[in-house]
């Protein structure tokens, strides 16, 4: 929820039910931030059962379970970026070669910082004026950064999304996430939780979180854990991606 200005010195809350915004990282002195738009839930998107289906995913999220939820195109895979089984766990699921790398999304810049270096300031400018937004830059990965996110790139994918639920979520779980089309590769991406559901066979339910000998457990671990049900934000393509430091765009 976006609150007005009032006189008073008190800071503005979020909505009923929804966990407080992390606080904003320091602005560089070099970066030209004043104004910048927050992301907050609609007043419509704040209810009880939301907040309930929230912390919901976010359990599972913390606990290093693979979550479904709706983006400004269509359904991801999400999962804690620092969970390496938990990352892997959705390479399986997607068919997808660790070497390709991931993207990761954020509700606030503070979420990306521990993954990323930032740009000189004129290539930041640009960068940061497109956040929050459908737009993923590839900014220089941090040494610190997992082989399992960048893959064989000395670049990380990363963007600030404007999709309210996928940001709630971000904020719930306190961090950024994996961010990958819910399908399997050479499918369809879903845009709905039924198309999630009918293309990784994933319940809304618990599910066993680690894999097993039987061949049902092997089945639950190519399944997500929770799909956090709510409308894709309308955008017919995926977000684009550009290079931060050369603004060659790599996806449309």
């Amino acid at each position: 929820m976006v609150h007005a200005a009032t006189p008073t010195t008190q800071p503005a809350t979020p909505g009923p039910g929804l966990p407080p915004p992390l606080a904003s990282p320091p602005t560089p002195s070099w970066s030209p931030l004043a104004g910048a738009k927050r992301i907050l839930a609609p007043p419509s998107a704040v209810d009880t059962g939301l907040a309930h289906r929230l912390r919901q995913a976010a359990d599972w999220l913390r606990r290093g379970g693979v979550v479904a939820y709706p983006t400004e195109a269509v359904y991801g895979l999400g999962c804690d970026p620092w969970n390496g089984p938990a990352v892997r766990r959705i390479l399986a699921m997607k068919r997808r070669p660790e070497a390709k790398g991931l993207i990761l999304i954020a509700a606030e810049l503070a979420q990306l910082a521990p993954f990323v270096q930032w740009l000189e300031p004129t290539r930041m400018a640009e960068i940061f004026a497109t956040w929050p937004g459908p737009h993923t830059w590839l900014l220089p990965a941090r040494p610190e950064t997992p082989v399992w996110l960048r893959g064989q790139h000395d670049t990380l994918a990363v963007r600030v999304i404007a999709h309210p639920l996928a940001a709630a979520l971000c904020r719930a779980a306190g961090m950024a996430l994996v961010s990958t089309s819910a399908n399997r590769t050479s499918q369809t991406p879903a845009r709905t939780a039924l198309e999630v559901r009918l293309r990784l066979g994933a319940t809304g339910g618990r599910v066993r979180a680690v894999p097993r000998a039987t061949a049902a457990d092997r089945r639950a671990y190519l399944q997500a854990d929770y799909v956090l049900v709510g409308p894709c934000g309308g955008r017919a393509q995926c977000s684009s991606i550009r290079d931060g430091r050369t603004g060659h765009l790599l996806r449309g």
